[in-house]
């Protein structure tokens, strides 16, 4: 996750550069039922660490957040990051668009039968009973009560741990159109 230390720690301190990792669980045994074949927790954390001592402002990003399964984690994710340098937080909460949400629960109950049920029940109470809702500005973290809960708990401890107080604007002025190739189609 850090072979990209290289290339963006020269930029960091120009001003063009800034990393988001996400961090899904701290639970080892969800993650490789969650996300196999990728970095484990310990790893991204140590991503998080090697990028903040480079210089690279660094965010987490918690997500998804899946309601009775990995969101009683979204506090120790955020803090656990935090104390290894990240500066900025976000998190998403599940949303099951179009065919995501049949592999969803179709996974959901082959891993997690005692509880496939509540999860569902409580993805949909942060859409309005719905699997999901494009709609902007709730996309990401829902509606309803759940959500509301999700987001203040997320304030709260993003306040508490400095999280998101300085804004990490990228100086896109130091990017330049490359030169056109005479057989290259012009997109703009």
């Amino acid at each position: 996750m850090v072979r990209v230390l290289d290339i963006c720690h020269p930029m960091a301190g120009k001003g063009p550069a800034y990393m988001a990792i996400s961090v899904t669980t701290l639970d080892s045994t969800i993650a490789r039922k969650l996300e196999p074949r990728t970095p484990t927790p310990a790893k991204r954390i140590e991503a998080i660490l090697a990028l903040a001592k480079a210089g690279i402002p660094t965010a987490v990003l918690a997500a998804p957040m899946i309601p009775a399964l990995n969101d009683s984690e979204m506090e120790a994710i955020l803090e656990a990051t935090q104390s290894v340098g990240a500066s900025a937080a976000e998190y998403i909460m599940l949303h099951l668009p179009l065919e995501i949400r049949d592999l969803f629960v179709e996974w959901l109950h082959g891993n997690f039968p005692d509880r496939a049920n509540h999860v569902i029940s409580l993805v949909r109470d942060t859409r309005n009973g719905a699997d999901y809702n494009a709609n902007w500005g709730t996309r990401m973290t829902g509606t309803g009560a759940y959500a509301a809960l999700m987001r203040q708990r997320f304030a709260i401890a993003a306040a508490r741990l400095g999280l998101n107080k300085r804004r990490h604007d990228l100086d896109i002025t130091q990017f330049s159109v490359p030169p056109r190739e005479d057989n290259q189609l012009t997109l703009f």
